[in-house]
């Protein structure tokens, strides 16, 4: 009986251990820049809209300069233009350059180049304390 008893101690206190050296969740494991510039990337050239909603930050911005003029979006407007370009595939080769780099903060350069023109998206992604996210989107056509 004397063996029993020890023997249910151990394993008690095994799994009071095991549980309190677990690894607590954490939903932001993804939020990396990598995974933020791959998910924009796949929004904007195959329609894949899969996590977009959080790799962008609430105050997210996108402008787009077009000849002369300047066009600003906010998040909502830009997740309603994606929704409407769903799983659409765009006719085009994708790059991405990093521009710069830090600890805190990323600029990448993701060229679209379709057979007429060029488009240069220069991503913004920052360490905002939920994960990387994408803060602006600045994009002009060559």
């Amino acid at each position: 009986m004397k063996t029993l008893k020890s023997i249910i101690l151990g394993l008690a206190l095994l799994l009071v251990c095991g549980a309190v050296n677990a690894n607590p969740v954490n939903d932001n494991e993804n939020l990396t820049a990598t995974h933020a510039v791959n998910t924009y990337i796949d929004a904007i050239t195959r329609g894949k809209l899969n996590g977009l909603n959080d790799v962008l930050d609430q105050h997210v911005k996108f402008n787009m300069l077009r000849g002369k003029k300047m066009l600003s979006f906010d998040k909502k407007e830009m997740m309603d233009f994606f929704k409407g370009d769903k799983n659409v595939e765009q006719d085009c080769v994708t790059s991405t350059d990093i521009v710069e780099s830090n600890t805190d903060i990323k600029v990448v350069k993701v060229d679209m180049k379709y057979k007429g023109f060029t488009r240069s998206n220069y991503v913004t992604v920052a360490n905002t304390g939920d994960g990387w996210k994408i803060t602006n989107v600045y994009s002009v056509f060559k």
